[in-house]
């Protein structure tokens, strides 16, 4: 055995994450926000703002269906088209909450990383 001594560490020893005792709840660590989660992020942000469009458009046509429905008798087709839509609409428009809702928080998350400076992996 040598009677040297390491060489000293330049700079501050390293922090090891902080471990609960057995037994403790402890909250567990949020995961890094890759690339192709920011990439997600977009996507389903395009994807809810077009199905948004979408029914939108589709909430004025079955008014103007309705229109056209109560203008003549020969077009009351319109009518039973416009009901469809409005089925549609109840339909989508949960899934619309949900996938906003997945956006913002998607979207909250990518935020609170840029503003710590982590880097996208």
């Amino acid at each position: 055995m040598s009677d040297q001594q390491p060489p000293p560490r330049w700079g501050p020893p390293p922090v090891a994450p902080p471990v609960a005792p057995h037994g403790v709840y402890a909250q567990p660590r949020a995961r890094e926000v890759t690339a192709s989660y920011r990439r997600w992020a977009v996507v389903l942000t395009w994807a809810v703002g077009v199905a948004a469009a979408l029914m939108a458009f589709a909430l004025v046509m079955s008014v103007v269906f309705l229109v056209w429905a109560d203008r003549d008798t020969r077009d009351a087709a319109y009518g039973y088209l416009a009901l469809v839509l409005w089925v549609g609409i109840a339909a989508g428009t949960p899934v619309l909450i949900a996938g906003a809702v997945s956006v913002r928080k998607m979207r909250r998350r990518v935020r609170q990383q840029d503003r710590t400076g982590n880097a996208p992996s």
